[in-house]
């Protein structure tokens, strides 16, 4: 990812204030986000989400938020907001000509080799992931030594230089179909190893693992699930498929992100812990207000260096732009579109 970088903020960072217009502009917002946003701490984010509002509109920007980000980036500022696949897809239809990317770099890059002629942002270029940084293009083409003819999966969380040398991308929402879609009897799966086992239980298809593993989900355990049992009678507990075996075979439900969202709709438990990043619960809550969502709380340091200072300096000094050498991004934007055009011709039922 090839990048600029300045440490400047706008000069108009400085003078921002919580004035009784912005107040008045910023209530409808606040108004939804009041039950996981303490209202001493508006005044504080107010002015910046009004700065930002105001400001993609002259730039013609988007802003494309994970559910991983805070609430006051996902419901104040964002456009589109989901999972992996979810922001991939809305990425590619995108009228806009500037993406600001809040979630970490390899989604910036996705983004990119969706829309090679419009100006990607990302709002800090350490907004990294341990997982995709648990492999490298060398390792792929390592593997593809050892096991010939193997198609290759990779996990949307991997850089566009992995993609590259993949057959084929796939998210948490989508892994499953996407294995079964090559009718194949080995695909490698890569790199999370823990959601290629997951997969692996679900298929007859031998899946070959990389040991890479989240930083947030890999820390559950399920000794944790079973506190959370005693501590709250009836709770059910939602895991992402990212998390160990164990934690796995102790929840009630297992699925991606947006599979957990769409269990939490559509089942409407009373109380519900969902194992995953926790800016996910307070995202979800605020749609599901009757539900009362116990929050466990394993940050992604990486999410979190994205803030809404951070996007008003990105659209404000238009940094940092991303980009994908041209011969590594036509590689990677067919992995990319293999996997949309999967989720085109079927039903998405994956792991979710």
């Amino acid at each position: 990812m090839n990048v600029r970088q300045s440490d400047d903020f706008p000069a108009t960072d400085a003078h921002l204030a919580y004035t009784p217009e912005i107040a008045r502009s910023t209530a409808p917002i606040y108004e939804r986000v009041r039950g996981v946003i303490p209202e001493i701490e508006w005044p504080v984010h107010a002015p910046y989400v009004a700065a930002i509002n105001e400001l993609k509109r002259k730039r013609n920007a988007i802003i494309l938020a994970h559910n991983y980000q805070t609430p006051e980036i996902f419901h104040g500022v964002a456009d589109l907001t989901g999972d992996s696949l979810a922001l991939a897809r809305q990425a590619a239809n995108t009228s806009a000509q500037v993406i600001v990317v809040c979630g970490v770099h390899f989604m910036a890059e996705t983004a990119k080799l969706i829309n090679p002629e419009k100006t990607v942002l990302i709002p800090d270029l350490e907004a990294g992931c341990s997982l995709a940084a648990s492999i490298t293009a060398d390792d792929v083409r390592l593997l593809r030594e050892r096991y010939p003819e193997v198609p290759v999966v990779s996990y949307v969380n991997t850089s566009a230089a992995v993609k590259a040398e993949s057959d084929i991308c796939c998210t948490s929402a989508n892994a499953l179909e996407v294995v079964e879609s090559l009718e194949t009897d080995r695909v490698i799966f890569l790199p999370d190893e823990y959601l290629g086992r997951y997969v692996a239980s679900q298929t007859n298809v031998e899946i070959i693992l990389w040991r890479g593993h989240c930083e947030v989900h890999e820390r559950f355990t399920a000794d944790e699930l079973h506190v959370f049992r005693r501590q709250y009678p009836g709770v059910e507990i939602l895991a992402h498929p990212e998390c160990p075996p164990d934690v796995l075979a102790e929840a009630d439900f297992v699925g991606s992100t947006s599979g957990m969202i769409r269990y939490v709709g559509e089942s409407r438990p009373r109380r519900v812990v969902m194992v995953t990043e926790c800016s996910m619960s307070d995202n979800v809550a605020v749609e599901y207000p009757d539900v009362e969502f116990v929050r466990p709380c394993n940050l992604c340091p990486h999410m979190k260096r994205i803030t809404l200072p951070k996007i008003l300096h990105s659209l404000a000094t238009m940094t940092y732009g991303v980009e994908v050498e041209p011969d590594v991004a036509g590689r990677a934007r067919r992995a990319v579109e293999r996997m949309l055009a999967v989720g085109k011709k079927a039903g998405s039922r994956g792991v979710a």
